[in-house]
């Protein structure tokens, strides 16, 4: 029995959440697998001193490193944007687009997902940059722990700028960008994912830089940030358990900064 105008049908939206749940099980089985694996470090850098790496070498350990990237964001950021998606998806059926473009809500989560592709991106080069640029750096020197230091306080006073909290306020409740912002097709839910998706990095990207103070491929501070982010977005007054959040990172920051050894 077809489901009244201007609703989604059940199996519709019960289909899309349990494929968002597979790909975010499968995100995290590997990351964890990965975490586990004998002999394996996310934080290898691509250039150690005394060994020659040839291009290919070189280009293959980016690449890996870039899909690890990818594995994560996808494992930590698809559950806080089913929201996003089911609201999506009960628009288009309001103006009787699902029908006319069927791929809209596969188009409007690749464009989401397409921005963190490009975050990953940029962080796998980061990352293999700052594993040369620090190698001669000993784990827990004062040069460390400023750096890490310097990055929770940023992170923390950024938690309470009024740039996160409109970024925030849009990924809790989409519902006016959307309302205003409405593109109709499968072009117009790419481009409608590709906004939401850099709204959702503009207000999480220095929560996501925090990879490199607790481990790349540390599966507990994954999971902790995974959550944060979660709970941000999610439940009520998220931006309040952001911003407290914030406030411990600073704290933890300054801490480190003080303390920090000679």
């Amino acid at each position: 029995m077809p489901s009244p105008a201007g609703t989604t049908r059940p199996e519709h939206r019960l289909t899309v959440i349990a494929t968002l749940a597979l790909l975010t099980i499968l995100s995290w089985s590997w990351v964890v697998g990965v975490a586990r694996a004998p002999g394996m470090s996310a934080t290898m850098p691509m250039d150690m001193p005394g060994m020659e790496m040839t291009s290919t070498a070189s280009a293959a350990s980016l690449l890996s490193l870039f899909l690890m990237w990818v594995t994560m964001m996808a494992g930590m950021m698809l559950p806080a944007v089913l929201p996003a998606v089911l609201l999506f998806m009960t628009m288009a059926r309001q103006r009787q687009q699902t029908n006319r473009a069927p791929l809209s809500v596969p188009a409007f989560v690749g464009g989401y997902l397409a921005v963190w592709i490009g975050f990953s991106a940029l962080a796998a080069l980061l990352q293999t940059r700052l594993s040369v640029a620090l190698l001669d750096l000993a784990p827990g020197s004062r040069p460390m722990s400023l750096v890490a230091g310097a990055l929770l306080l940023l992170t923390g006073a950024y938690q309470w700028t009024a740039f996160k909290a409109s970024c925030l306020s849009h990924c809790r409740s989409p519902l006016a960008h959307f309302t205003a912002h409405w593109r109709e097709g499968t072009s117009g839910a790419l481009r409608m994912g590709l906004e939401h998706g850099t709204l959702c990095l503009a207000c999480c990207w220095l929560l996501m830089g925090l990879l490199f103070v607790g481990g790349v491929m540390n599966p507990l501070w994954v999971g902790g940030l995974a959550l944060l982010v979660l709970l941000e977005k999610v439940v009520p007054r998220g931006d309040i358990v952001g911003r407290i959040a914030g406030a411990g990172l600073a704290v933890w920051g300054v801490v480190l900064i003080v303390f920090a050894r000679s």
